[in-house]
């Protein structure tokens, strides 16, 4: 922990302990509580907070399944000093790896509050024996549980992390989700557990079938992730390739990845379709690599039938990247489309309009873009404001007018520095995609 996260977490622990200390005192203990079957929940509750699983792109843990027994059938004023040290139990494993960090121990009872508030309600209007007849007080004490779940996390992301409020409850939300799910689970063993504690023996194969699921997720989601390296070194190589067959591509390839993250930015483009989009702006032009140097290199405008040639590089482009196959032949479906236009006479297959992916249609703008304001061995580069004015006479017939739109407010606001080799290696290998601009279109101008 850094110093504030160190005093935050320090200052909440006490506070806690406070609160709990105040639940000992204050709420009356009517409860015939067996000792054993505490013991059990408390272990339980260690062993709940080790399963770890993704839900929605949260992430959760079964610990409801205890944790609800263990506020409804356990020792109440009790419950959250026995939740807080659920958590410094479940620290155990880490201790004897020697994996754990010391100030781990504060962080077990700053976390805990989530106790607190379904306690106090459950202390105010009913502390007895689990009743169906007084049902309406326990889904107000599970409220009041997801309250101060809440509550906790808002102000440490105030004191900590400032986060948009909005992101934070999002977030809260998709753990919550799993949690309120699981919620019904807990309370359906707990209510029989009342007379017959055996009942509570079905929540170890519970934990125990998460720990599958989450074990089993786990080690797809690490062979996707290796697939995803490969992918991702496939995409160095082949640009390693473009470099050496053609600077200038290579250079110009880099440039548009740089303004298609901008416009997707600009766009809100989705983030599960980012990667693709990256992948098909960096090689959009590797299909170059087919076509005769003779012509690629042409210090003059091409002939009718030279351009027919060089039209062919999209295709090519496509038939390497389908070769790699996976993530690589939806990049080349992409590759294939980046020379479609809005109208419909575009190369290789006419599209119109929606016809042609989002993700050409951007690649497609910004390509042109940065050819147009590019030096060639055959003009010079137009300056910014033309290029842009190019682009928006052309709208609506060469070119998608909303990426356009999108196009010039980036330009506008300053055109994306370009990377360099090695950071455009570094954001193929897995870093995010750099988003600064800093020249503006008069500088560039």
């Amino acid at each position: 922990m850094d110093p504030r996260e160190r005093i935050v977490t320090s200052v909440s622990a006490l506070l806690f302990l406070a609160a709990a200390a105040a639940c000992v005192l204050l709420i009356p203990d009517e409860r015939a509580v067996d000792p054993a079957v505490t013991l059990g929940l408390l272990l339980g509750y260690a062993i709940a907070l080790h399963v770890r699983f993704e839900f929605a792109g949260y992430y959760g843990s079964p610990e409801q399944l205890v944790f609800v027994p263990l506020l409804l059938l356990g020792p109440l004023p009790y419950v959250p000093l026995l939740v807080a040290a659920a958590g410094i139990l479940s620290l155990v494993p880490d201790i004897v790896r020697s994996s754990w960090h010391r100030e781990q121990w504060l962080a077990s009872f700053a976390d805990s509050w989530l106790a607190i508030g379904g306690v106090l309600v459950l202390g105010v209007l009913y502390p007895g024996e689990l009743d169906l007849a007084h049902v309406g007080v326990f889904v107000l004490a599970i409220a009041a549980h997801f309250a101060s779940d809440l509550s906790w996390t808002l102000v440490r992301n105030l004191m900590l992390d400032r986060l948009p409020v909005r992101e934070v409850i999002r977030g809260f939300s998709g753990t919550a989700g799993v949690d309120l799910i699981l919620t019904p689970v807990g309370f359906v063993i707990a209510l029989p557990a009342v007379d017959q504690p055996l009942c509570l023996l079905a929540i170890p194969p519970l934990v125990y079938l998460f720990h599958m699921f989450s074990k089993d997720r786990r080690e797809r989601y690490s062979k996707t992730l290796e697939l995803n390296r490969a992918y991702r070194g496939v995409v160095m190589l082949l640009s390693d390739v473009v470099e050496f067959e053609d600077d200038y591509t290579a250079q110009h390839s880099r440039s548009v990845v740089e303004l298609v993250n901008a416009v997707a930015d600009e766009l809100q483009f989705d983030s599960p379709r980012r990667q693709e989009l990256e992948f098909a702006a960096m090689l959009h032009d590797v299909g170059k690599i087919a076509i005769p140097k003779e012509i690629l290199n042409k210090p003059a405008a091409l002939t009718a039938s030279e351009f027919e040639v060089m039209k062919t590089h999209t295709i090519e482009g496509q038939f390497m990247l389908d070769r790699v196959g996976g993530l690589l032949g939806r990049v080349g479906e992409i590759v294939r489309s980046c020379h479609e236009r809005w109208d419909g006479t575009g190369y290789p297959d006419g599209l119109v309009g929606d016809e042609i992916p989002i993700t050409s249609r951007i690649v497609f703008a910004c390509d042109a873009y940065h050819a147009m304001t590019s030096d060639r061995v055959y003009r010079p580069a137009m300056a910014p404001i033309a290029a842009l004015a190019e682009l928006t006479a052309n709208a609506g017939s060469q070119f998608d007018p909303s990426v356009v739109r999108a196009l010039a407010r980036v330009v506008e606001r300053g055109e994306p520095v370009v990377s360099a080799a090695d950071e455009i290696r570094a954001v193929l290998a897995g870093a995010p995609m750099p988003r600064n601009t800093s020249a503006s279109i008069s500088a560039a101008s």
